[in-house]
This record gives C-alpha cells, sequence and structure tokens, in this order.
C-alpha cells in the first residue's frame, strides 16, 4: 500500500486557502481547497478520502480550529489524518496566531516575514520572538503529541504585513513548503 505524501497546514481562513492554493500548484504539489474554513469542517476520514483522490504528491491539507482550546475540530481532524497508515506526513506549515488562552507547539525551525530561518519563535505577524524552538498558535496543541520529521513556524499565511501576499507569491509560505520538501528527500 504505497501513502500518499501530505504536508499539513495549521491554518485554513480564506487568506490561507489562497496562499496554499497557489503555493501547491507553485512547488508541483496538490491543495486539497475543501479542507479550507474557520474551523474546519471536514472530518478525518472525509480528509482522508480527499487526500487518497488526489492526482499526484504532494499533497497540501489545512486544518484550524477557530480558537478552540485544546483538541478543537482542526485537531480532531489533524490527528486522524496524521496517524492514518495510508498518508506520510513530511512536514507540518505551523502557523502563530494571538490565542485565546497559551496553546503552543515546539518548532524545528520558523521562517520570519523576512523570509529568515531562525530558531527563535514568531508571532502572527512573522517577527521574531525571543523563546527558541516554540510557537503559540491556534491550531498546534496536538502536534508534539506526533512524530513529525519537519514543524515549521511561521506567522500568519498569506499576510504578516502584507509580505506573505498572494500578489507577491506567498514567499514565505513557499520558502517554508519548499524546506520541508528539501528536507524529506522525496522531491526535488
Amino acid at each position: 500500500m504505497e501513502k500518499r505524501r501530505v504536508i499539513i497546514v495549521t491554518d485554513g481562513d480564506e487568506y490561507a486557502r489562497k496562499a496554499i492554493e497557489h503555493v501547491a500548484k507553485s512547488v508541483g504539489g496538490r491543495c486539497i481547497s475543501r479542507s479550507y474554513g474557520n474551523p474546519t469542517t471536514l472530518t478525518g476520514s472525509q480528509t482522508v478520502d480527499l487526500i487518497l483522490k488526489a492526482p499526484y504528491d504532494p499533497v497540501f491539507v489545512m486544518f484550524d480550529d477557530s480558537g478552540f482550546l485544546e483538541e478543537g475540530p482542526g485537531e480532531i481532524a489533524l490527528l486522524h489524518v496524521a496517524k492514518h497508515p495510508q498518508v506520510e506526513v513530511l512536514g507540518v506549515i505551523a502557523v502563530a496566531s494571538r490565542t485565546h488562552q497559551s496553546e503552543w507547539t515546539r518548532v524545528d525551525v520558523t521562517i520570519d516575514r523576512f523570509g529568515e530561518i531562525s530558531h527563535y519563535g514568531v508571532d502572527k505577524s512573522g517577527i521574531q520572538e525571543l523563546e527558541v524552538g516554540r510557537i503559540n498558535g491556534d491550531t498546534v496543541y496536538c502536534l508534539d503529541q506526533l512524530d513529525i520529521p519537519l514543524v515549521v513556524g511561521i506567522g500568519d499565511i498569506g499576510k504578516m504585513a502584507r509580505m506573505d501576499d498572494v500578489k507577491l507569491g506567498c514567499p514565505i509560505t513557499e520558502k517554508a513548503a519548499r524546506l520541508i520538501l528539501e528536507r524529506s528527500g522525496s522531491f526535488g
């Protein structure tokens, strides 16, 4: 049984959808556009079905909790997808946000809104923070439970003071996706 190679994105609003559709096309992948929503409306099973129907890899999938504390609908679906036997998670683009409470995850690296790779966290605006190796976010609570090869933290997809705007080609989001693909060794 061949596994589908997936990049998980922890954001699902309209800006994220446009950015991920653009980036997926740019790197030769597919975006499950129906996975967008704030909060996520697809179940994990429905999302896996769509992943398996995608014509080729890598497949980008969005999950969003819309501020629910701990495991909201996005994280429940994310966990199902990440643990599915036909899915290989290449990495996660973990999106920083202002959370109602303190929800955070460890990240391997971050990319700030200027495109600089660092081990310091970033905030929603893509500005480096002082804490090393973690970001605060909305749909990141469950990531530490998973064995993910690479977690890349970035600011709010498609935004970051317009420095990740789709009109500019979403350079920060694309850099995160390409970093995951390069480190996975699955794609050139």
